[in-house]
């Protein structure tokens, strides 16, 4: 039984490197990609990030806490992390709609560096005690997301 709960835990710190992979890739193609299609992409990949960290808020983190108090203070630098993300993914839903998306190219820059940054810390200070959590239903939200185009993640 440990070493079934072993193999499992494991798996969610490859599956969160994954996932983050996954979100760079996109956002690396949107912003590469032609005006033409950016809206429809964008607005996807923003709600594919919002819903990962929102998966991470609500309960992947709750679980890692009861089994790592220690990490309360890395875990309060990650929420902070997706509070500061979520505005600027909003400040972007708000140019897409809006009369000019002059500015976002910059937004999308801005997001970039400021993601490439948060994944890493995240991989890095939480990945080994990601491996002794549990699964009380919480990876779902944070591993299955749609990718830029509307389908399932490659």
């Amino acid at each position: 039984m440990a070493s079934q709960h072993g193999d499992r835990a494991v798996a969610f710190s490859l599956q969160l490197e994954q996932a983050h992979q996954e979100l760079r890739r996109q956002l690396a193609t949107l912003r590469a990609g032609s005006p033409g299609t950016l809206t429809t992409h964008c607005l996807a990949f923003c709600a594919a990030v919002a819903a990962h960290h929102q998966g991470e808020d609500a309960g992947m983190f709750a679980d890692l806490l009861r089994e790592r108090p220690d990490l309360t203070g890395t875990v309060a630098k990650l929420v902070e992390d997706h509070e500061m993300i979520a505005w600027i993914l909003t400040r972007i839903t708000d140019l897409l709609r809006g009369p000019s998306t002059d500015s976002l190219a910059g937004e999308l820059d801005g997001l970039a560096a400021i993601l490439e940054s948060h994944f890493r810390f995240e991989e890095r200070t939480i990945s080994a005690a990601l491996d002794a959590t549990p699964d009380t239903g919480w990876s779902a939200g944070v591993f299955e997301f749609r990718d830029a185009t509307g389908g399932p993640p490659s």
